[in-house]
């Protein structure tokens, strides 16, 4: 883990989005404070959203486990371009998948993914930079952004948890990009730190009460 950060319900940026966005301010209200703790290790990351990708977090979890157990406890890109086809394979990914995360250990081995180089680039420079590797794409793109640069205007419009707590705080049945973006564009410069309440209004189980009962209060 890298650093732990925290916003005050003082702090500019939380007072921005209070006042652009009241029902985000109901959530933020109730969360209070947030703090967070960055990812450090970037390569470890990408090889976990890769795994997780289309499963639950409990069966993400447990199959990049078994990948950091046949790794010895360390998840490195020498260790994992050690390991045969079959043998990531044997983890319960799918072929895909482990043809993706050798994609990614083979650049990174090669220097043509330097995470040092990476999270110096702007926003959009390291967007690209990840797009253009095999087996990334919008989602782990953004995610990378969010958890391990820190970059602080990622709206992850196509986050299944995210969207949980966009359709139940906005009463909307179907989303896609236009009417997340519609609706949270007065997020920024900031929205990050709204995706994560967002985040956090969903593990805390606040999601679970009426919209009405948070708003009253």
């Amino acid at each position: 883990m890298g650093n732990t950060i925290t916003f005050s319900l003082n702090s500019p940026e939380i007072q921005y989005l209070i006042q652009r966005d009241g029902k985000l301010g109901a959530i933020i209200q109730r969360i209070g404070p947030m703090t967070y703790t960055t990812y450090t290790d970037g390569y470890s990351f990408l090889i976990h959203e890769i795994i997780e990708q289309m499963l639950s977090v409990k069966a993400g979890q447990k199959i990049f486990s078994r990948l950091v157990d046949l790794c010895e406890g360390k998840l490195t890109p020498d260790r994992v371009s050690s390991l045969s086809f079959e043998e990531i394979k044997s983890i319960g990914t799918a072929t895909s998948k482990v043809r993706f995360i050798q994609e990614i250990t083979n650049e990174v081995l090669s220097g043509n993914l330097n995470f040092d180089e990476l999270n110096s680039l702007s926003d959009e420079d390291a967007y690209k930079k990840l797009m253009s590797i095999r087996g990334i794409g919008n989602w782990t793109a953004s995610m990378y952004l969010l958890f391990v640069k820190n970059s602080q205007d990622v709206l992850p419009y196509d986050d299944a948890a995210f969207l949980q707590t966009f359709k139940w705080l906005y009463k909307k049945q179907k989303v896609n990009k236009n009417i997340v973006q519609n609706k949270c564009h007065k997020w920024s410069p900031y929205s990050s730190l709204g995706a994560r309440y967002f985040y956090k209004a969903l593990d805390t189980g606040l999601t679970k009460i009426k919209v009405e009962d948070l708003l009253e209060v």
